[in-house]
């Protein structure tokens, strides 16, 4: 994979431009997403966002999100975008396989693809060229600094703002996550100083939800929440027929995983769910404990140091009872 550089010269003409992101994407997925689409039709670039499957709703309010495609439910309109295109940028992911239905597309185009990711071991073949960067906050913020790179923060307005703060707040669980660096905040002071009304964000997505999942984080957290006798890490474990009465929608089960940790002494969180047949499974931890190793040695996954996901094809007890037994290992 060549450096992201690479690309310049490519996009100092117009250009079709097809752009992706991860399975089940979240906001900084979208937000990355959109916050390039944005900027690059203000370059004259003819640009499509298409994403692997629904979104959750709280995200539905962003800026263009009417012109996002879904590959779930618009697979035929998503192939002829990728067809048709000059360039793929994939966004907020580091493997073909994270974009389900899509990878099998994107995998047979000989369009040239470009990665924006800030995930550890980026399967760097497939791409021309690109940036992977573990140490930035989010995705979001690697486009931020692919804008300024380019020479086009002037072209940073509201609606690109608003994307990329979205999801810089998310993934650094609004900016108290150890990723918040000193840049983060300069990239927030840059969109305030450009008139970026940050309250309204928050809003959307921290104050808008339904009584209905406000009574499922009640139950998931007074019955499901188990906090092990050391008191040093709690699971919760939701099996599809405690989710059942719930109605649950896409995003519901977003940030449960978080809860846990602000119990004191928790070092490591962990959300099992099953749906479909699939049981997956989200990590999270306090300082020098990597649950990324963890989650791609043990249950088929990865992510950051701190933050990541797996997934277990051992049914749902089995997967309990196999975390139990390994977890208390990488907790001092």
């Amino acid at each position: 994979m060549h450096p992201i550089e690479y690309i310049f010269p490519i996009l100092a003409e117009p250009k079709k431009i097809f752009i992706t992101t991860h399975q089940k994407p979240d906001a900084d997925a979208l937000g990355s997403s959109l916050g390039l689409y944005h900027y690059l039709i203000q370059k004259g670039h003819e640009v499509t966002v298409a994403i692997p499957n629904e979104l959750p709703d709280f995200l539905h309010w962003m800026p263009a999100i009417e012109t996002v495609l879904n590959y779930e439910s618009e697979p035929k309109m998503c192939e002829q975008a990728i067809a048709a295109s000059d360039l793929i940028f994939c966004l907020d992911f580091n493997h073909l396989s994270r974009i389900k239905g899509l990878e099998a597309p994107l995998r047979a185009a000989t369009q040239l693809r470009v990665l924006i990711d800030h995930h550890l071991q980026p399967e760097a073949d497939v791409f021309f060229c690109g940036t992977s960067n573990p140490d930035k906050s989010s995705t979001c913020e690697m486009i931020f600094d692919f804008i300024r790179q380019c020479g086009d923060e002037d072209l940073i307005n509201n609606a690109i703002a608003q994307c990329l703060y979205t999801g810089a707040m998310t993934d650094t669980g609004s900016f108290r996550f150890p990723a918040t660096t000193a840049s983060v905040h300069e990239m927030i002071a840059f969109f305030k100083h450009r008139g970026l009304e940050h309250s309204i964000i928050h809003q959307h997505v921290y104050d808008s939800w339904s009584a209905n999942r406000m009574r499922f984080i009640g139950y998931a957290l007074h019955q499901k929440m188990d906090i092990a006798p050391s008191g040093k890490y709690g699971i919760i474990a939701l099996s599809s027929k405690d989710m059942e009465p719930f109605n649950l929608m896409s995003g519901d089960t977003e940030g449960l995983v978080n809860y846990p940790l602000s119990i004191e002494g928790v070092q490591v969180a962990v959300l099992i769910t099953e749906k479909n047949g699939e049981i997956k499974m989200s990590f999270r931890s306090k300082g020098n404990i990597d649950v990324s190793t963890f989650a791609r040695t043990h249950f088929n996954g990865g992510g950051h140091f701190n933050a990541a996901g797996g997934r277990s094809d051992l049914g749902f007890e089995a997967t309990i009872e196999k975390l139990k037994s390994l977890i208390g290992n990488i907790i001092p």
